[in-house]
């Protein structure tokens, strides 16, 4: 998948500031590979034993061992005990904690890549995915070699991966930084997610630049509270270093926030008020958006007040890394969305549907405020549900906003998971008041939901379908199955 190291590795280099507590054998042992997955270790492997939330890596050291690990990294040492000093026994290290240690070896590793390339990355609760996606191309377009590291695909210059998490595991990230470095990449751009952050997955990466776009509400499932949401978004910015630029967006009231505790360099942006660099909305159609950007106009095929920041956000990190205005803002003009991000398809008797991930409270209002500011006067479906074994707060928001601002809502199936859908479409429905509730429809297969939004739909109508944005498949139970939005519009607008 990404680039391997060829050259062998002394155990003493790549344990450097990794928080080793003690070492047991052989120091200078040659390592080949590096890995926290029991299933991949072989002869010259260093084994990162990683306690997660389903399986303990401690529980697979004696595989390690038997497999001809030459070191394994612990840090509980009753699990390890059995095994070291034994005869034949591969190096043991032990650390205070395996996550930091595991970020900051696959750093080592790979020859600390993310000091090779100007590393900028982007936090927040929505926009991530949109604004690594247009500085990627957006330098790209500008003649330089990028790499990206996002929620939909990884990126080597124009070599593509699969993306499994919006964060990577250290090692992954940093084997595709090695392999950006040594492909001649000068950036990259990557989304940071609260769970790498407090996961330390960007441990011992170097970043040139932070971006805050927003922070609302999304993850509860997993920091259980706001605070300790916002807690670990605030510690990318607390970790930056004083050459680096921490860029934030000071309409968000958490915006300052983020950067109180900052060694970095502040650059404020806004759409609202005074700052370092600012964004009006002009002129707004289906087509794009007329933005005046620091004073100069500018044309952009994006829609929508969350576009326009993500647009000004990109623009003053092309300007913190040296791109003049008018290179800037000529870039901007040609740039589209990311896949998945307010996707417009126009179909029979004027019916226009929009694919966005929204998946948020906040997102889902953000995009029916747009497509409402639009198009006043056209009926606007909503068509949404939310994912199973997540958080479960935000159902009955959603269901609250679609039912204030939405002609018609159909609730229905996301990534359900494990959970009962129906279960989930209730606890939906619950946030609607009753005139919310006399619009809707309950239809729990998704397919079946996307194509009664369209047939039944008037005439100019515009359908919005969220939650899946650029996601090719649904997760029902633990099958993940093929299901691709844009391919069932096309097939039901050729059947109209």
């Amino acid at each position: 998948m990404a680039a391997a190291m060829t050259d062998m590795t002394r155990l003493e280099d790549i344990i450097k500031d990794c928080g080793a507590v003690s070492v047991s054998g052989d120091r200078s042992v040659a390592i080949n590979s590096v890995t926290c997955d029991s299933r991949k270790i072989g002869p010259g492997c260093m084994f990162i034993a990683v306690k997660g939330f389903s399986s303990d890596g401690h529980r697979y050291i004696g595989d390690a061992v038997a497999a001809g690990a030459a070191a394994i990294v612990y840090e509980d040492s009753e699990a390890a005990a059995p095994f070291i000093g034994a005869a034949g026994a591969p190096a043991f290290v032990k650390v205070s904690s395996s996550r930091h240690a595991e970020a900051v070896i696959a750093s080592n590793f790979y020859g600390k890549p993310s000091e090779k390339l100007t590393l900028v990355g982007i936090t927040g609760t929505n926009g991530k995915t949109t604004t690594v996606t247009l500085l990627y191309r957006m330098f790209t377009a500008m003649g330089y070699s990028c790499g990206l590291l996002s929620t939909i695909a990884n990126y080597v210059g124009t070599k593509r991966y699969e993306a499994v998490n919006t964060t990577s595991d250290p090692i992954t990230i940093n084997s595709l930084l090695a392999e950006m470095a040594d492909a001649g990449c000068e950036y990259c751009f990557m989304e940071v997610s609260s769970i790498g952050v407090q996961q330390e997955r960007i441990a011992g990466l170097r970043f040139k630049a932070g971006i805050f776009s927003n922070l609302t509400h999304d993850h509860l499932d997993y920091h259980k509270t706001f605070a300790e949401y916002l807690r670990c978004k605030k510690l990318f910015f607390d970790n930056l270093p004083e050459d680096a630029y921490a860029i934030t967006n000071i309409d968000d009231r958490n915006g300052m926030v983020m950067v109180q505790n900052t060694k970095a360099h502040v650059v404020t942006y806004s759409c609202r008020s005074m700052a370092d660099h600012t964004a009006r909305v002009m002129e707004e159609s289906f087509e794009g958006m007329m933005l005046k950007v620091d004073g100069r106009e500018t044309w952009t095929n994006l829609i929508g007040m969350h576009n326009a920041y993500n647009i000004l956000a990109v623009y003053t990190t092309a300007i913190v890394l040296g791109a003049g205005q008018e290179e800037a803002l000529v870039a901007i003009s040609s740039l589209r969305s990311a896949p998945g991000r307010l996707e417009n398809l126009r179909g029979p008797r004027g019916i226009s549907v929009v694919i966005d991930y929204a998946h948020t409270p906040d997102a889902l209002e953000n995009v029916l405020k747009t497509l409402r500011e639009i198009a006043p006067e056209r009926t606007l479906i909503c068509m949404f549900g939310c994912g199973g074994d997540r958080d479960r707060t935000k159902r009955p928001e959603m269901g609250k906003i679609a039912g204030q601002m939405a002609d018609r809502i159909i609730v229905t199936s996301d990534n359900s998971r494990t959970e009962d859908t129906r279960m989930i479409m209730d606890e939906i429905m619950e946030g609607m008041d009753s005139a919310g509730k006399s619009r809707s429809l309950l239809i729990e297969d998704r397919e079946q939901a996307i194509r009664t939004a369209i047939m039944t739909a008037p005439d100019n109508a515009t359908i919005l379908l969220a939650g899946k944005g650029h996601e090719d498949y649904q997760i029902i139970g633990t099958e993940k199955r093929h299901f691709d939005e844009k391919e069932i519009v096309e097939a039901t607008f050729s059947n109209m």
